[in-house]
């Protein structure tokens, strides 16, 4: 900027007011993922650690827990069944949601007051929602186990969480009750941002409200869809709160619930403190997190504009070749 004849660099100020941030992720970030990363080839371990080393063969707490750790394989496959079965009706809930509320013929009325009401159970914190769900299904007496007996479902009080389908399937419904306003709100946003003209020509060429939403809305939020993917993907691989305080002991019924972040706090707070296998294990779930985000970026990918782009790299190898020609 040039004022009064005298140049005024002010992008200076960009990286100081940049610094703090800076320091921050580097000690409270970035030092703790490499340090976490670099335990986890040691045999760090115990309430007070002995001298730490690097093992003989670096990567056998990685090759113990793939192979030889029943209770790491488990946690691997609760988190897959309790993502998988909270972010598929969650996804279709919010893209219902979300039609409904941009969709211009209907022009809902109190809007805000609904979205409100839809996303507050994402503010509420994990332990109030655990208490509450853990007071719902309480045994014998419970909210839930009163309704069924006043309708005549069940003769006797049911234990819901010593069942492992029951376990699951609440902790399940809860992480989907908790979200899904969340991911509407996402969606929502990403609908307003689609060109009108596109719904208006729509509308002219008589196309109808399934028509449009799946022809229309649903290419054009490609992008918005990968983010709430990706996002609630990273977001179940690290799924903790609930399952770790709404059934005591964490893990429930035969370890029905163990996730594998609560199997990582296990490792590393409990017991033996393996500092060196939780590590191990949370890397693992790094490795995990980026192949799986790599995957969907792939599978997501806009084909045709990566066509073009091909096409486009061909013509001008093309024409470089054909003036190295001439």
């Amino acid at each position: 900027m040039r004022r009064k004849g005298v140049n005024v660099n002010y992008s200076r100020y960009g990286y100081i007011f940049s610094l703090p941030f800076i320091f921050a992720f580097l000690v409270f970030s970035l030092y703790p993922i490499l340090y976490t990363a670099a335990i986890g080839f040691t045999n760090l371990q115990g309430l007070i650690p002995k001298p730490i080393r690097i093992l003989d063969n670096p990567f056998q707490n990685f090759k113990e827990l793939i192979f030889d750790n029943v209770a790491f394989q488990t946690s691997l496959t609760n988190t897959a069944i309790l993502w998988i079965s909270n972010f598929i009706p969650q996804i279709v809930l919010a893209l219902l949601l979300a039609a409904w509320f941009t969709n211009q013929r209907l022009r809902i009325r109190g809007q805000g007051a609904f979205k409100v009401m839809l996303y507050m159970p994402n503010i509420i914190t994990a332990s109030t929602i655990a208490v509450l769900f853990s007071t719902l299904f309480a045994y014998p007496m419970g909210p839930v186990n009163s309704l069924f007996e006043l309708l005549g479902w069940s003769d006797a009080p049911i234990f819901f969480l010593q069942d492992k389908t029951t376990a699951r399937g609440i902790v399940s419904f809860i992480q989907f009750w908790m979200w899904y306003g969340n991911t509407m709100i996402v969606l929502v946003a990403g609908v307003m941002g689609i060109n009108p003209a596109l719904f208006e020509s729509a509308a002219m060429d008589g196309a109808n409200g399934f028509q449009t939403f799946f022809r229309i809305t649903l290419p054009s939020l490609r992008t918005i869809l990968l983010y709430v993917l990706i996002v609630s993907m990273i977001g179940g691989l690290q799924m903790f709160d609930i399952p770790q305080l709404f059934i005591v002991p964490s893990g429930g019924p035969d370890n029905a619930t163990l996730t594998t972040s609560v199997f990582i706090y296990g490792q590393a707070f409990k017991g033996s403190y393996l500092y060196n296998r939780a590590a191990a294990a949370s890397m693992i779930m790094f490795a995990i997190a980026a192949v799986l985000s790599a995957a969907l970026f792939y599978a997501m990918r806009d084909r045709d504009a990566a066509r073009l782009a091909k096409e486009e790299k061909k013509l001008r190898k093309a024409a470089k070749t054909a003036a190295r020609g001439a």
